[in-house]
Formats: C-alpha cells, sequence, structure tokens
C-alpha cells in the first residue's frame, strides 16, 4: 500500500514533507546541499577556523 492510500484510509500517521524537503531529498535531515550542509556544520567550520588562525593542528582527524 503506498503512502498515499495509508494516509487516505487513516493507517499512516505521518506528516507528508513540506516546502523545499518535499521537492529535493537532498535538503531533508543531513542533507548534503550546500545551503543545508552549511548550516548543519556552521560550528564546526567556526571552530576549525580559530584553530587555523592559533596554528593549532587538526585533533580530529
Amino acid at each position: 500500500m503506498s503512502l498515499d492510500k495509508s494516509i487516505k484510509n487513516g493507517s499512516e500517521h505521518r506528516k507528508p514533507y513540506r516546502k523545499s524537503k518535499a521537492i529535493d531529498r537532498m535538503c531533508r535531515n543531513h542533507g548534503s546541499c550546500a545551503y543545508c550542509k552549511a548550516n548543519r556544520l556552521y560550528s564546526t567550520r567556526k571552530t576549525l577556523l580559530k584553530m587555523i588562525d592559533r596554528g593549532e593542528e587538526n585533533e580530529t582527524d
């Protein structure tokens, strides 16, 4: 049974995707589109930039 039939019959309780998530699956959680990836890794990128400015080596590798 497809998702649409399940929703119609009331046996499926998941909400359908909205906005950009409905259009492009790369924008879903943990997606790899450039915009979503930049938002998700913001704090990591800032930490790496601080370490580079201080001259420290990357300890995550």
